[in-house]
């Protein structure tokens, strides 16, 4: 095959995309409610009882947090039922066979659920607004942190869909493993106020990493060095690059 087959990876993301449309509540409204609650008990309950963080109000603080949990979730939602419905209904081997590479599957799948995650993470940030002062100081660099994490974490759920043999295996990383390590990694608060060695502790979790530098593209400010947070991301998007190539080389759970 000549060339990047457009055709094949455009039908691929519009009929995920389409998938989106058809659960448009469970897909768009439910992590928006879900981040306005939130809003209300953290924010207000107990955020008036909160002194700033860093000079940031503490619902603005939250932000940043919030937002990074939701993509995180979302895109590997979103990545893992892609690839496992085809698992499911067999039609995997349909694609497997069609004129289509892997790299073009990978980047209709990964690209749809990405997009839709980056879409919710924009909703949720508008959203914030209607409840707290938001300033964002580095535009460009929020929405490039935005989009390499979705991207990052859409090939890390196409992963686990493809290593999931049940509905249930689909759940057991994003909740027994990511929801965990996001909630201890600074999203509702700053690794700076542990002490030690809970501190120390921190810096080895890898979630911290994301939520410090995507709240830095905010307020100016992170836990750790912008450069790490780059660092980190990069490594486990070249991480997820390698265990996708190497799954359709050996044809893992795929061909049997």
């Amino acid at each position: 095959m000549n060339g990047i087959n457009f055709p094949g990876i455009w039908a691929i993301y519009k009929f995920e995309m389409a998938r989106t449309i058809r659960t448009l509540w469970q897909s768009i409204a439910t992590p928006v409610i879900t981040t306005s609650l939130y809003f209300v008990v953290f924010g207000g309950a107990i955020g008036s009882r909160i002194d700033a963080i860093h000079g940031v109000n503490y619902g603005s603080f939250l932000v940043p947090g919030l937002i990074m949990l939701s993509l995180l979730m979302q895109s590997i939602a979103n990545a893992s039922i892609g690839i496992y419905f085809p698992k499911f209904t067999g039609t995997v081997f349909e694609l497997l066979s069609a004129p289509i590479s892997a790299i073009e599957l990978v980047v209709g799948f990964v690209g749809a659920a990405a997009t839709k995650s980056v879409v919710i993470g924009l909703i949720i940030l508008a959203t914030s607004a209607l409840f707290v002062p938001l300033r964002v100081d580095h535009p460009a660099a929020m929405l490039a942190f935005l989009v390499l994490t979705a991207v990052t974490f859409s090939m890390f759920g196409f992963i686990i869909g493809i290593w999931a043999k049940s509905f249930e295996q689909l759940n057991i990383v994003p909740s027994l493993l990511v929801t965990p390590l996001t909630f201890l990694g600074g999203a509702f608060y700053s690794i700076d106020m542990l002490p030690e060695p809970w501190h120390t502790v921190s810096l080895f979790n890898p979630v911290v990493y994301l939520v410090s530098g995507f709240r830095w593209s905010f307020f100016g400010h992170g836990d750790v060095g912008i450069a790490w947070s780059l660092c980190f991301t990069g490594i486990f998007l070249l991480l997820c690059l390698g265990l996708i190539v190497w799954i359709f080389r050996t044809g893992y759970r795929l061909k049997n």
